[in-house]
């Protein structure tokens, strides 16, 4: 063990280290002291090294760099001046990337490299927020187990994910990466997902430590436009905001990122109130703290920092640990300890933190564990991954409408048209967010229905985007004009029995930066709806799409409407397995959909006013609007229909309030049923919601079988932080809601008579 040191380190000390590690093991005293004896051998500049992220810059398995900016990064990897790399992706070249650290340092300190795996590596499942949809726990940590198995045998050894963020604006790019506007559902997830990338034992070469992220607010960035300032209360950030992130220390998450956005006028990244006085004071948090990209450089165009070395500075004292790409701490840390503005203990609690990381990685062990060509190429695509891939996109899946039980589809209809260009398109279905991926390889719904029937006909209507130069970092051009392909499709729908519509957003317009003023079908879709639908009124519409949309016109339009977001490799096949029958929609949505984007942000669980919704002049409402959403959070059909009953409450005992009410199949088909608990509490010293979710079991339930459903309502879910953080819990009297979605089930009420805390 440790045989990456034994040639740099003086011999008393690394045999130190050897005998504890061997004497106790893993245990947290042999990972303290090998860290503690590796920091006393450490210079400030190597300690400042540990602190320092770059992306990657040259192909490692070619010849050393010779430019300016990619030779400086060079040497600095050389000199120990770098504790992390991301973007350096593949077992060969994280390899050579880690071997220019271990062999060419002086104490040969072996870097963590980091990558954006955030729904899939080369496998590629659901976007998270389609995942959410599922409300099956199981499956979304098996879904982040196949992107840590796949990422780590590529070289990785972190990802930045899960992202907890809550955001209750559809219009903001990033709800497609996080689980939505409800704090409690997601803080399940991101459960879920850590769990799934770490692992049981982070030691393991199959794990991959997570990151909670963006610490703290990012989802709340005003008018949706992303790494905008973001403004709320202390109720906001203390029942809303925050427990996710809490939620995530108590499922071991190694790491944190801060975010782009002030919070009370102070930029995340030097926020000390945030990084200092809650994560690791309050909560204790043991981790590191990584910067976003660039966001310590940025508290400058903010106006908190005058230059990059005060932003080092803030930085630093706020208790940001690593930068990343902002060459801040590189290039000034070491002078403001010098000149007393950074205390040396910081620097040393930092590369601290970040050493521990490493050494609970096993990278200290050794440092190649991640760099196995075999493995690699044995794991990629590997059938067991397509499989876990194919469930979670069926699980994802949510059925919106449908009328006349259009669907399942009747495999003997001869004449089934297909319109729309996403229906063809095997590049969008993967989502946004796939740096792994290799390009247009998902299964595109066109291909997936032809698996089931011989008699699909396809016309693509309108193309989406009139520029196909979609880079990353490039707009995307949207086609506003071009109908030459309308009458085509209008001539294949007049034709056919049902006419199944792929309609949407393609993947970029959704993830980071990629905020909409509008919720509505891009581009000419609308009205291709509408010219198909004048010609064929059978249609069922596929939407395809990173965010909730606004689709009034369909709502009361089209009989048929299914959410199918973006769901990965397997997309086409898991929405003709949905389709035709092969699996029982029982997706749930994670987000409210609005009725028009005025609504927005629009969310389930908001407070009552003291003048509630009413159709009354100076009562509140919209003068040309409903304020009820399109489809309220929770909701989701089945081709089976389920009857909820004996809605009971047992209060006896305030630490255990026991619920349970019974739900039945009525229908004819076998169903998977998310039955939700909410509650209200009613008067409080802070006004609570009109409803909270507290609790949900999915449960699959045979036509005619019936099930008792319990839940247990403990201090934990009657309780809420008061405006200084407390959290409290207060006897009185509580509504409590059970059924099929936010806006429908069962209500009664209970009096909680004393607080158990």
């Amino acid at each position: 063990m440790f045989s990456a040191f034994k040639r740099n380190l003086p011999i008393r000390n690394w045999l130190t280290a050897l005998f504890v590690s061997f004497l106790f093991g893993q245990t947290a005293f042999a990972q303290q002291h090998f860290v503690d004896s590796l920091l006393n051998e450490m210079t400030l500049e190597e300690k400042i090294g540990q602190m320092n992220q770059y992306t990657g810059f040259w192909d490692a398995t070619g010849p050393a760099p010779t430019d300016g900016y990619g030779k400086n990064k060079y040497e600095h990897v050389k000199q120990g001046l770098v504790g992390s790399m991301l973007n350096v992706v593949g077992a060969e070249r994280v390899r050579k990337m880690q071997e220019l650290a271990v062999n060419e340092s002086r104490l040969g300190i072996p870097m963590i490299f980091a990558n954006d795996v955030i729904h899939g590596h080369k496998t590629i499942t659901p976007i998270p927020l389609a995942e959410t949809a599922s409300w099956d726990l199981e499956a979304i940590k098996q879904s982040a187990r196949v992107a840590a198995i796949e990422a780590s045998a590529m070289g990785l050894n972190w990802t930045f994910a899960p992202m907890v963020d809550i955001s209750r604006d559809a219009r903001w790019g990033r709800v497609m990466e996080g689980a939505g506007e409800d704090t409690y559902l997601g803080s399940l997830v991101g459960k879920a997902r850590i769990e799934g990338f770490q692992g049981d034992d982070l030691s393991a070469n199959n794990t991959i430590a997570a990151c909670a992220k963006h610490f703290a607010g990012y989802g709340f960035a005003e008018s949706g436009k992303d790494y905008n300032t973001v403004d709320v209360g202390t109720s906001t950030l203390y029942n809303i905001i925050l427990p996710p992130f809490k939620a995530a220390i108590e499922s071991d998450v190694k790491t944190f990122m801060n975010s782009f956005n002030t919070l009370n006028g102070i930029p995340a990244t030097g926020n000390k109130f945030l990084q200092r006085d809650i994560l690791k004071g309050e909560w204790a948090y043991e981790g590191f703290v990584v910067s976003d990209w660039g966001s310590a450089s940025e508290m400058v165009n903010h106006g908190y920092a005058k230059d990059l070395k005060h932003a080092a500075e803030l930085a630093a004292v706020a208790g940001s640990d690593m930068d990343m790409e902002s060459y801040a701490y590189v290039n000034h840390l070491k002078e403001l300890v010098e000149e007393g503005k950074v205390d040396v203990k910081l620097i040393d609690e930092a590369a601290r933190r970040i050493l521990l990381v490493k050494y609970e990685l096993g990278l200290f062990e050794d440092p190649y564990k991640y760099c196995d060509i075999e493995r690699e190429k044995e794991l990629l695509y590997h059938a067991d991954h397509k499989a876990a891939a194919l469930d979670m996109a069926k699980k994802s899946i949510v059925l919106l409408k449908n009328e006349n039980n259009v669907l399942p589809l009747d495999k003997k209809q001869k004449k089934i048209a297909v319109i729309g260009a996403l229906a063809d398109d095997k590049q969008s279905p993967l989502g946004n967010w796939i740096m792994g991926a290799d390009p247009n390889t998902a299964v595109s719904v066109l291909e997936g229905l032809k698996n089931y029937s011989k008699h699909i006909s396809y016309a693509k209507g309108a193309e989406v985007l009139a520029d196909k130069n979609i880079g990353f970092a490039n707009e995307l051009v949207i086609n506003e004009t071009d109908k030459s392909g309308f009458q085509e499709a209008i001539d294949l729908a007049k034709e056919s029995e049902v006419v199944i519509m792929v309609l949407g957003e393609h993947a970029n317009h959704s993830g980071e930066a990629r905020s909409r003023s509008k919720l509505d079908l891009p581009g000419v879709q609308q009205e291709l709806l509408e010219e198909v639908y004048k010609i064929n009124k059978n249609i069922v519409l596929v939407l395809t799409n990173g965010r909730p949309l606004a689709i009034t016109w369909a709502d009361e339009h089209i009989p048929t409407i299914v959410e199918a977001w973006q769901l990965g490799s397997q997309a086409g096949n898991a929405i003709a397995d949905v389709l035709f029958g092969g699996y029982n929609p029982s997706g749930k949505l994670p987000m409210t959909f609005p009725r028009s984007v005025g609504q927005v942000p629009i969310y389930y669980n908001y407070y009552n006013t003291g003048r509630p919704t009413s159709d009354a002049i100076f009562w509140g409402h919209y003068m040309d609007e409903s304020v009820a959403p399109l489809y309220p959070f929770g909701y989701g059909l089945s081709y089976t229909s389920f009857e909820y009953a004996n809605l009971k409450v047992d209060a006896s005992d305030a630490a255990k309030v026991k619920v349970t009410a019974s739900v039945k199949n009525t229908g004819e088909y076998e169903g998977e049923e998310v039955v939700q608990l909410y509650i209200r509490d009613k008067v409080a010293s802070v006004v609570r919601p009109v409803k909270e979710l507290k609790g949900f079991e999915k449960i699959t339930l045979k036509s005619g079988e019936s099930k008792v459903v319990e839940f247990v309502l403990t201090a934990k879910e009657l309780g809420f932080y008061n405006n200084q953080g407390e959290f409290v819990v207060e006897a009185g009297e509580f509504d409590v809601m059970v059924g099929t979605s936010s806006a429908e089930g069962l209500k009664t009420t209970f009096e909680l008579s004393e607080v158990t805390q």
